[in-house]
C-alpha cells in the first residue's frame, strides 16, 4: 500500500545555525528551546529564527520537558564526538571522551540558572538520556538508551525509579492524549513499543504498536525521537528516511513528512502554535529547526506553557 507524503515545500525552516539540535519544546511566547547536543546547551529560537543560549549546561543535552513548577527538565547523554555523516551533516560517532554517564538537570528559563537533579537510579549510573514526558501527576518518564531503561522521576520530590527495563535501546517517548497509554520507539530494533499505564510509574506491556526491518536489514528504520498528537497519532522521527513517519493510535502508517534537505539525523519533533498544529522538527545533521501545518488535532502536553 503506498504511503501518502507531504511536500517539502511545506515545511520552512525557521534557523539554520543551531549545533545539532535535539528535545523541541515550545514556549509560552512561540518561541521554541532546543537542546544542542554537540553544543552541550539549551537555547532559545525565536519564530524570526534568533538563537539565544539560555543554559550552557554540557555533556549531551539531548530530551526536554516543561514540568510543573514551569522549569525545564533536561536529560543529557553526557556527550558524544561527532564527525562528518554526508556532505554538509554531521552526527554522533562514538561516546565522548570523559564521558561519565547521564544527567537529569532542572532548568529555569527566565533567569538560565540550573542544577543537577539525578546522576543515578537504584545505584545504577544514567546513561545516555533521551526524550522526556510529563504525566498529569507531575512526574516524567525519561528514557535511557544504553542502560534500555525507561524511568519515572519526580522532580519537587527527587526520587526516581524504573517504570520498565523490558526494552531495547529507547529513544522517544509520549502519552497519548488522555494519559493512558506511553509509547516508545526503540533505535535499532524497528519497534514503536506500547505500554498500559495503569498507575503512576506503572506500565503494562501492549503488543508492539508497529515493527519494521531491524538495522541491517533491507528497508530498515532507524527510529528516534517522538511526539504524539491530539488525535493519539505519533510523529516518529526516522533517521534512515530523513523525516517524520506517522503512526496512527491503531499502528497504522498514515504519512510520512521528508525534511527539504537530506539528512541523516532528523531528531526529534513537538507541537506548538496557537492551536497547538504546528509541528517543530530537528534537523540535527544540518543544525536546522523546521515547521510545518499538521492537517490532524493539535495537543498541548501536560505543563506546556
Amino acid at each position: 500500500m503506498s504511503v501518502p507524503m507531504f511536500e517539502s515545500s511545506d515545511i520552512r525552516a525557521i534557523s539554520t545555525e543551531l549545533n545539532f539540535p535535539e528535545g523541541p519544546v515550545v514556549g509560552p511566547d512561540g518561541s521554541v528551546f532546543v537542546c544542542e547536543v554537540n553544543g552541550g546547551a539549551v537555547v532559545r529560537v525565536s519564530q524570526d529564527g534568533v538563537r539565544t543560549v539560555v543554559a550552557p549546561i554540557g555533556r549531551g543535552a539531548n530530551g526536554a520537558a516543561f514540568g510543573p513548577d514551569g522549569a525545564l527538565y533536561v536529560g543529557s547523554s553526557g556527550g558524544f564526538t561527532f564527525a562528518e555523516t554526508g556532505e554538509g551533516t554531521v552526527g554522533p560517532v562514538a561516546i565522548a571522551e570523559g564521558n561519565e554517564g547521564g544527567f537529569i538537570h532542572r532548568v529555569d528559563t527566565v533567569t538560565g540558572e540550573y542544577e543537577e537533579l539525578f546522576t543515578e537510579c537504584d545505584g545504577q549510573r544514567l546513561r545516555s538520556l533521551n526524550d522526556i514526558v510529563f504525566d498529569a501527576h507531575g512526574s516524567a518518564y525519561i528514557a535511557d538508551t544504553v542502560n534500555g531503561a525507561v524511568y519515572y522521576f519526580d522532580p519537587l520530590a527527587k526520587t526516581i525509579q524504573v517504570a520498565t527495563s523490558n526494552i531495547v535501546t529507547p529513544n522517544g517517548l509520549g502519552l497519548s492524549p488522555d494519559g493512558t497509554r506511553l509509547y516508545s520507539s526503540e533505535t535499532f530494533t524497528g519497534r514503536l513499543r506500547a505500554f498500559e499505564v495503569v498507575g503512576p510509574g506503572k506500565l503494562v506491556d501492549l503488543p508492539d504498536l508497529f515493527h519494521h526491518a531491524e538495522i541491517g536489514k533491507e528497508d530498515a528504520w532507524f527510529w528516534d525521537g517522538l511526539a504524539v498528537d491530539g488525535a493519539g497519532n505519533i510523529a516518529v522521527a526516522d533517521l534512515l528516511g530523513g523525516g517524520i513517519r506517522v503512526i496512527s493510535p491503531e499502528g497504522t502508517e498514515l504519512g510520512f513528512l521528508p525534511v527539504p534537505l537530506t539528512d541523516p539525523s532528523v531528531t526529534c519533533a513537538a507541537f506548538g502554535g496557537p492551536d497547538g498544529n504546528t509541528i517543530y522538527i530537528t534537523s540535527g545533521g544540518r543544525g536546522t529547526l523546521y515547521a510545518a501545518q499538521w492537517p490532524w488535532p493539535g495537543h498541548r502536553l501536560n505543563y506546556q506553557p
